[in-house]
C-alpha cells in the first residue's frame, strides 16, 4: 500500500487510470522497474501500467502537469535503458500485448506492449510470419519502430517493411492513424525512427507464409574459426537463397546434448542458418559448411515460433552492445573480426556475431530513412555478463571490436544495435539528410521533445532542412 507520493496528483492519476500506478513504496514497484539490460537501474516517479489507449493518454497528460521526463516502455529491450527513466514517468504497455491475426486478409493488428513471442505464437497456427526480433521477449513495437532486424529479413526485409499502418498517441493526448494514405510523412519515419513521436499503441503488419522453417546450429572449436569464417563467407557471397538468414558468430558453448562436452563453457565458433523451407533443403544450402565437419550439430525443421525462442538470451544480466556496417568482407576483415572474436569474455552470454545482409533488406534501402539498408554485412559485438566487475573488459571489448572493423566499415549504423555513442552516430543511423527530414516530422509531431530517450531526433534539427 501507498503511504506517500512525491507528486499528490497520483491519487487523481489513479481514479481515472484503468490500469495500474505505481510510485516507489507500492509492492510490486522494483520488479516492475527492472529491464534487460542489468547495467541500467533507475527509479522512475511514476511507473503507469496501461490496459489502453485512455490510460496512455492520462498518463502523458499527467506527466505533462507535473514535468516529468516520459519513457515508453513495451519490451525493455533498449540497451541505452531508453525504456526507463530516473524519478520520471514510464508509460508501461506491457498490458497491452493482443495480437489478431486475420489469415485470409494476412495481416496482423498487435498492441503496443506484445513481444515476438507474442507475434510469432499467434500466427503460427496459420502458417504466417514477418521477420521479427532475434530475442522473443522484445517488444514488437521498438524493434519495428527503429528498423527491425532479424533472421528472416533477407527474405522478408526488415520488420518494418511489412508494416501497413501504426495507431499513435502524441505527447498531447492526439491520437493518430499513420499509413500510406494518412500523415504519410509520419508513417515514413516510423520505418526507423524509433520511439521518437508518440506512443505507438497498435501496429498493423503484412504476413507472409512460412508453413516450414528450419533450425541450423554448427559448432566448432574457436581455433576452427579462420576456416568457418571464409567458407561462410564464400558461401553468401556466391549467392545463397534468400530463404537463407543467419550469422557465424564466437560465443560460449551451450550445455546443450548437441554440443560436444569438451566445447561446453568454452568458446566456439558456430554458424547459425535459420531457414525459410525444410531442413533437408537446409542442408543442402549448408553443405559447404557441413564438409568442414563440425564438432557439434543441430539442424532440424522446428516451428518459426520455436527457433525465434530457440537462441534467447537470459535477462538480469549486464549488457554493452554496437555495430558496423561493412560494404563487403575482404581476408583482412574476416582476420581481425576473428581475432576480436578470440578475446571475447567467456563463460558469458555474449556473442560476436557476422550477419549477411542483402536480399529485401538491400531492396528497400531507398524507400525508408535508413542508409545502412545497403551493407553487404553487419558486425555485431553483443556483450553480456553477470558481474558488475567485468564492465570495463566487456564495453571495452565491444568498442575495440568495432575499432578493429573501422577501416571496412561504410560509417552507417542500424540504431537498435547500439547504445548510448553520441548524436554523431545518431546522425549515422539515418545519415544527414534523412535526419534533417525526421526532425522536421519531429517538428510537427512532438516539438516540446517530450520522446527524447530513443536515439533522440530532435526538433530544433529540422531548420537545417534545405
Amino acid at each position: 500500500m501507498t503511504t506517500h507520493s512525491p507528486y499528490p496528483a497520483v491519487s487523481d492519476l489513479r481514479q481515472q487510470f484503468a490500469g495500474s500506478v505505481l510510485t516507489p513504496d507500492d509492492a510490486g514497484y522494483d520488479a516492475a522497474r527492472t529491464i534487460f539490460n542489468a547495467m541500467v537501474d533507475r527509479r522512475p516517479a511514476v511507473i503507469a501500467q496501461c490496459t489502453g489507449t485512455e490510460d496512455v493518454r492520462a498518463a502523458l497528460a499527467f506527466a505533462d502537469r507535473t514535468g516529468l521526463e516520459v519513457a515508453v516502455r513495451g519490451g525493455g529491450h533498449s540497451v541505452a535503458g531508453a525504456s526507463l527513466t530516473e524519478g520520471g514517468l514510464v508509460v508501461d504497455l506491457r498490458r497491452m500485448r493482443s495480437v489478431t491475426v486475420d489469415p485470409h486478409a494476412r495481416t496482423a493488428v498487435v498492441e503496443g506492449g506484445a513481444t515476438w513471442s507474442d507475434f510469432d505464437r499467434a500466427c503460427q497456427p496459420h502458417g504466417l510470419g514477418t521477420t521479427g526480433g532475434r530475442v522473443s521477449s522484445t517488444g514488437v513495437a521498438g524493434l519495428t519502430l527503429g528498423g527491425g532486424s532479424g533472421w528472416l529479413e533477407r527474405k522478408f526485409g526488415l520488420a518494418s517493411d511489412s508494416l501497413l499502418a501504426v495507431d499513435l498517441v502524441t505527447a498531447d493526448g492526439i491520437e493518430i492513424h499513420a499509413s500510406e494514405d494518412e500523415h504519410p510523412d509520419l508513417f515514413w519515419a516510423l520505418h526507423g525512427g524509433g520511439g521518437n513521436f508518440g506512443v505507438a499503441t497498435r501496429l498493423t503488419f503484412r504476413l507472409h507464409p512460412l508453413p516450414v522453417t528450419s533450425l541450423a546450429l554448427l559448432f566448432w572449436e574457436a581455433e576452427q574459426g579462420p576456416d568457418v569464417l571464409a567458407a561462410y563467407r564464400d558461401l553468401v557471397v556466391r549467392g545463397v537463397s534468400e530463404d537463407l538468414g543467419g550469422a557465424v558468430a564466437y560465443l560460449t558453448g551451450p550445455p546443450e546434448e548437441f554440443v560436444p562436452a569438451a566445447l561446453q563453457g568454452k568458446r566456439v565458433v558456430v554458424c547459425i542458418g535459420i531457414y525459410a523451407g525444410t531442413a533437408a533443403e537446409l542442408r543442402d544450402v549448408l553443405a559447404p559448411m557441413l564438409a568442414l565437419k563440425p564438432d557439434g550439430e543441430l539442424l532440424t525443421e522446428m516451428p518459426y515460433c520455436d527457433i525465434q525462442c530457440a537462441l534467447d538470451d537470459p535477462p538480469g544480466l549486464r549488457n554493452y552492445w554496437s555495430a558496423a556496417h561493412l560494404s563487403a568482407l575482404p581476408d583482412e576483415a574476416l582476420r581481425r573480426f576473428g581475432e576480436q572474436g578470440m578475446t571475447m569474455l567467456v563463460p558469458t552470454a555474449s556473442q560476436s556475431l557476422l550477419v549477411p545482409w542483402g536480399g529485401a533488406v538491400a531492396a528497400g534501402a531507398q524507400n525508408w530513412p535508413q542508409p545502412h539498408r545497403s551493407a553487404a554485412w553487419v558486425v555485431h559485438p553483443f556483450g553480456l555478463w553477470e558481474d558488475a566487475a567485468d564492465d570495463a573488459a566487456g564495453i571495452s571489448w565491444a568498442r575495440d571490436a568495432i575499432a578493429a572493423m573501422q577501416p571496412f566499415a561504410t560509417g552507417a549504423v542500424y540504431l537498435n544495435f547500439i547504445g548510448d555513442e553520441g548524436m554523431d552516430r545518431v546522425i549515422a543511423g539515418y545519415g544527414r539528410q534523412n535526419y534533417t527530414r525526421l526532425a522536421a516530422v519531429k517538428l510537427e509531431y512532438d516539438p516540446r521533445n517530450v520522446f527524447h530517450l530513443h536515439h533522440n531526433i530532435h526538433p530544433a534539427a529540422a531548420a537545417r532542412r534545405s
